[in-house]
């Protein structure tokens, strides 16, 4: 059974990196010290539902958090720098910082630490997270001690409605664009002024017009999506702006 450490500090740990060409120490001190931080710790980089759902809503909302107070979303695993850079390029979360856990000192602390050898990954980490002010554990969110790897509490939401009960998220935005239209970038135009994350997925970059037709029947760009539905085109997006 994994133990929650509500109230309890940190492990003192010093986590080994690699920035650039040089290997930097960081210690837990500097991590947590005096500030107001999102930690979420995972069994691996690059493995299925840690970057598909873990890491990405943390990434996305990590401008909320930081108008709530915090200060930095640490994601931590037992894999070595190499890998968590990698993965941090790969999945362009520029919003977090990567932790790597190497050794599974600060897990083992955590009394976190599972055994995973039988899918050939050996000791990991249990997936949960936790709001560390000032280097004290105010709150664990730890996913529930059964076979697999549930992910049920942990996720960037439950942390932000533990965080700001009242607070309402924009709904996720992407639009398909491509380059030199100016249809596009009227759209992102509007976006912009009115202060509205999206993400931008370019065609002959991203996606070709194969996925544009399959989408959304159109082949015509942009064609915006809001919250799951489909919006339209640049004319569609000024109409629902001006009605929301």
């Amino acid at each position: 059974m994994f133990a929650n450490k509500e109230g309890d500090h940190v492990p003192q740990t010093t986590f080994h990196t690699r920035q650039g060409d040089s290997w930097v120490d960081i210690t837990s001190d500097e991590l947590f010290t005096n500030k107001t931080v999102i930690v979420f710790s995972l069994p691996g980089a690059f493995t299925p539902t840690c970057s598909s759902s873990h890491l990405p809503r943390y990434n996305e909302l990590a401008d909320v958090f930081r108008q709530h107070g915090v200060d930095s979303i640490l994601c931590i695993s037992v894999n070595d720098t190499f890998v968590m850079n990698a993965w941090q390029a790969d999945q362009a979360a520029e919003h977090i910082t990567f932790i790597p856990d190497g050794n599974g000192d600060f897990t083992r602390g955590m009394n976190m630490l599972a055994e995973k050898s039988d899918i050939g990954f050996g000791p990991r980490s249990w997936r949960y997270s936790m709001l560390v002010r000032n280097g004290v554990i105010e709150k664990m969110f730890v996913e529930p001690d059964q076979p697999g790897d549930p992910f049920e509490v942990s996720d960037a939401d439950t942390m932000l409605h533990y965080l700001a009960p009242e607070c309402r998220v924009q709904e996720s935005m992407s639009l398909f664009t491509k380059p030199g239209c100016p249809f596009c970038s009227k759209a992102k135009q509007m976006l912009i002024e009115r202060g509205i994350r999206y993400e931008e997925i370019i065609l002959g970059q991203d996606a070709t017009t194969v996925s544009l037709r399959a989408i959304t029947g159109r082949i015509t760009v942009p064609q915006v999506f809001i919250g799951g539905h489909h919006i339209g085109g640049s004319d569609d997006l000024e109409r629902y702006l001006a009605n929301a």
